[in-house]
C-alpha cells in the first residue's frame, strides 16, 4: 500500500478506486460507490476497503452544497452520476466508522504526524454530508 498525502485519492487504492470508477459503465458507478461505503459500514475488525470508502465519501460530498469538488489527477476522470441523498447518510456512517477507528488499519493510511490534518480533512467532508432536515412547520393552523 502506498500513501503519500492526506487527500482523498492520495494512495494506492482510492487511486485504483478512481480507475475502476472509470472502467466502469455510467449505470454502475453508483452501485460500486454504495458498495464500498456498505463493506465499510458492515466491517467488523480490520477495514479492508477503508480507503476506498474515503475515495467514495468525498465523490459524494463534491455534490454536497458547501462541498469541494475533486481536483487531482489521481481521482476518477469519467463523470459521476447525482448520487441519492441516502448515500449520504451512509458515506458519513462510513467515515465516522473509519475515524473512530484510529488504532486500526485507518492510522497506517497516513504518516502519525499527518494523522490529525487527515482527520480535519475527513470531518469536513462529514461537516456537508449530512442532508438538509425536512420542513417540519412548528404548528399547525386550522381554517
Amino acid at each position: 500500500m502506498g500513501t503519500w498525502d492526506t487527500g482523498p485519492f492520495d494512495n494506492d487504492s482510492a487511486a485504483d478506486f478512481a480507475g475502476d470508477l472509470d472502467d466502469a459503465n455510467p449505470e454502475e458507478r453508483e452501485a460500486l460507490i454504495r458498495g464500498v461505503l456498505t463493506r465499510t459500514v458492515d466491517a467488523t475488525g480490520w477495514l479492508t476497503v477503508g480507503e476506498e470508502a474515503v475515495a467514495a465519501a468525498a465523490l459524494i460530498a463534491a455534490q454536497c452544497p458547501g462541498g469541494s469538488p475533486i481536483d487531482t489527477p489521481y481521482g476518477p476522470a469519467e463523470p459521476m452520476p447525482a448520487f441519492p441523498d441516502d448515500l449520504r447518510i451512509l458515506a458519513d456512517t462510513a467515515l465516522a466508522r473509519i475515524i473512530s477507528n484510529q488504532d486500526g488499519a485507518a492510522s497506517s493510511w497516513v504518516d502519525p504526524e499527518d494523522w490529525k490534518l487527515w482527520r480535519a480533512h475527513l470531518n469536513r467532508l462529514r461537516a456537508v454530508l449530512p442532508p438538509p432536515s425536512p420542513s417540519t412547520p412548528l404548528f399547525e393552523i386550522e381554517p
